[in-house]
């Protein structure tokens, strides 16, 4: 069963500008979001460096990663909810305390890990 989350605002967002889909995505949420909430991190830049948060490369690489303010690592889908939590309308909260309801969560979980796997297939 998910924990119910709380992130500390900001959140950085690690997410990977290769991967056209994610990029896009990304730009939507920054779009919408005061840079005081998100800061956004393009993992696949050849200056970025894992270790300066403790992490591999590959960590990142395998999923949406989101850091907030105290230090608190996020991952995969409840990435999705933490980054969805500090959205400014209702409707991604909302998708965030759905998509943490147990048999929803499962369901994203499979979801998200098999867009992972093939996320490389996607058209540039």
């Amino acid at each position: 069963m998910p924990a119910n989350i709380s992130p500390e605002f900001p959140l950085t967002i690690f997410y990977d500008g290769s991967c056209p889909l994610c990029a896009r995505e990304m730009a939507f949420y920054r779009s919408r979001v005061s840079a005081a909430r998100m800061i956004f991190v393009d993992i696949s830049r050849p200056d970025f460096d894992a270790a300066t948060y403790g992490r591999w490369r590959q960590e990142f690489m395998a999923a949406l990663h989101v850091l907030d303010a105290g230090g608190h690592f996020f991952v995969g889908v409840d990435a999705f909810r933490a980054l969805w939590l500090a959205m400014p309308d209702r409707f991604y909260p909302f998708l965030a305390r759905l998509t943490g309801l147990p048999g929803v969560y499962l369901l994203a979980r499979v979801g998200y890990r098999l867009f992972v796997r093939w996320r490389h297939l996607l058209p540039r």
